[in-house]
């Protein structure tokens, strides 16, 4: 994927049409449209467009995740409305219109490719392209609203049963997607159009998400058929799994490399420069924006060195003394969310000079950091964007001791994709985003092989046990696993390893909600109360929030929820595209 951001000009001459409803018709003048899709070329720079919907980064998956149960917004007095039941129907939403505003840029290509000077090769390769970005764009709608109109070809004035017929149902939705991935597979070019572009190995990586994704939400909503979905997940897994053998061995470089090309198991990923496509996200972990916190339920995901759970692995020393529970911790952790430390500021709040306390606990991480990281990624003591030297972690909003930046609620500030690349200069950063990566595709097979009875020893070696290695964590091995007495007594305890390798492995990715979501476990997970550290109250002129109200506990930002209700499972349609198609039906719950 060359950089996303070129546009051919004739696209601009093409896609001037304001989106009015989500299934408006083309501009009458069709003449750029006759001569746009002519010859190989021609294809190739119309499709440079569709690669900016792949957000990279965003901000949207970090935000996604809140309505989860591993991260928490460190601002505001609120907490999200998917969880404290205020959501409600919105007049519009780009949830329901940017889809299909690009399935009908991606149906233009497809209805145009018979008529071209395309080799029947070539037509082949470019149906399997826009069939990809087609199911790709389907597979949002499908994982919010469920059944939703399918449009396979453009409008014309003729079409008013379609324009303003009824929506097809999930079985038929989910069965285009499946079947526009599996032509794609057999029939795409397996180079794509030359480095980081769609191939085949990019068209297995999304039907291994979203076989996974269908599957286990048939499976757990009880709709049935969920078989060919996983297998489908599966088979396209494995043949990933052997054509990536090997993954980038310092996860942290997964996230925060100013590139990716070439690096080992990354499938597709959005390249920065930082002049002509920058992004803002290390900016985030670098300012007082960012508002993204761990909660108590992620920092007690993460195994200790043995492989065991915080429950009962003997290495785990406590959470009631930070610095205790940071220790003999997989190495994920560190890279995921700023460690303990405390040091002396030289010249003033907003310095860049400091020295050791002298106590060996409060500079044990800043020592630790020292072996896993360098300075132009992860280092301590935590930075802001220009530099300047945080002078404790934990390092509340508060009370922040002065320094109103890289501020935490729970006592766990998110640093996953905080780097130095770009000190001193902010929202210019230029760390490549991956789109498909391999360690998603891992925890992918895994829980499909599981799902359809056919996971064993070997595929844990291949999958979990081969993400366990960057986190120098010991392998799961199933003859002698010890059960975590902490897991949800509902899920089988091998299945809860593999959930939690997933979560850890995929932490502020924008995953875990729609993972609750197929699991249907959002209630039982994301309804508890959020709770963050253990601390005591007095060491923070008593104004953090405790649980309970208690001088000294796990920080509580906002209390217990109220709880999420079943039909929230489904995002609501739009109000408008209901206005403008009387037979669409709002999903149930919501009328």
């Amino acid at each position: 994927m060359r950089k996303i951001h070129i546009y051919a000009v004739l696209l601009l001459l093409i896609f001037t049409a304001c989106e009015e409803t989500y299934l408006d018709r083309f501009p009458k003048d069709q003449l750029t449209v006759e001569t746009t899709f002519t010859t190989n070329s021609n294809f190739e720079t119309y499709v440079w467009g569709f690669y900016s919907w792949f957000g990279g980064y965003n901000l949207g998956q970090q935000n996604a995740d809140l309505n989860g149960d591993l991260m928490i917004k460190s601002s505001g007095s609120l907490g999200q409305s998917w969880l404290w039941e205020r959501e409600i129907i919105p007049s519009s939403s780009g949830n329901w219109t940017t889809p299909y505003y690009r399935i009908k840029r991606v149906n233009l290509m497809l209805d145009n490719i018979e008529g071209s000077q395309l080799t029947e090769d070539q037509q082949k390769h470019w149906k399997s392209v826009g069939y990809f970005f087609r199911a790709y764009s389907y597979f949002s709608l499908l994982s919010k609203y469920g059944g939703v109109p399918w449009i396979d070809r453009v409008l014309s004035d003729s079409d008013e049963d379609i324009l303003y017929g009824p929506r097809n149902s999930r079985d038929e939705i989910a069965g285009h997607i499946l079947a526009d991935l599996q032509y794609a597979v057999e029939n795409i070019d397996p180079a794509g159009n030359g480095a980081n572009t769609v191939n085949v190995h990019v068209v297995r990586a999304l039907l291994s998400r979203f076989g996974l994704f269908e599957g286990t939400w048939r499976k757990y909503h009880g709709l049935g058929d969920e078989t060919k979905y996983l297998q489908a997940s599966l088979e396209a897994s494995a043949a990933l799994a052997t054509s990536f053998p090997s993954l980038i061995s310092n996860y942290d470089l997964v996230f925060n490399s100013e590139s990716l090309a070439g690096k080992p198991g990354i499938i597709l990923y959005k390249e920065y420069d930082g002049a002509e496509l920058s992004q803002v996200l290390t900016s985030r972990m670098r300012n007082s924006s960012g508002n993204w916190d761990l909660t108590r339920a992620a920092m007690d995901l993460y195994l200790c060195k043995d492989g065991q759970s915080r429950w009962t692995s003997p290495m785990f020393d406590g959470d009631q003394n930070i610095y205790d529970e940071f220790r003999n911790r997989d190495n994920r952790m560190y890279y995921t969310t700023v460690p303990p430390y405390k040091i002396v500021r030289v010249g003033g709040n907003n310095t860049f000079n400091w020295e050791h306390t002298g106590i060996a606990e409060e500079r044990e991480y800043i020592d630790l950091m020292e072996t896993l990281t360098d300075d132009q990624h992860k280092s301590l003591p935590d930075k802001n964007w220009r530099g300047f030297v945080v002078s404790e972690i934990p390092h509340f909003r508060k009370f922040n001791r002065g320094q109103g930046y890289n501020v935490t609620y729970s006592g766990y500030k998110l640093f996953k994709y905080f780097n130095q690349l770009n000190t001193g200069i902010q929202n210019k950063d230029f760390a490549d985003a991956p789109i498909f990566r391999m360690g998603e595709v891992l925890v992918n097979y895994a829980e499909a092989a599981f799902e359809l009875g056919s996971f064993d020893q070997s595929i844990a070696d291949l999958t979990i046990n081969n993400l366990r290695v960057r986190g120098g964590v010991d392998p799961l091995n199933l003859a002698t696993m010890v059960e975590d007495p902490s897991r949800d007594t509902s899920v089988d305890p091998i299945l809860w390893e593999i959930r939690r390798e997933r979560a850890v492995e995929l932490m502020a990715e924008g995953f875990r909600f729609n993972d609750l979501r197929r699991w249907r476990k959002v209630n039982d997970y994301a309804g508890e109360e959020k709770l963050g550290a253990w601390i005591n109250n007095a060491d923070y002129n008593n104004k953090i929030p405790i649980q309970g109200g208690a001088s000294e506990g796990y920080v509580s930002p906002y209390g217990v929820p109220p709880g999420f209700p079943d039909y929230y499972y489904l995002y609501p349609i739009p109000t408008e595209q209901i206005v403008l198609n009387s037979q669409l039906e709002q999903n149930p719950g919501w009328e």
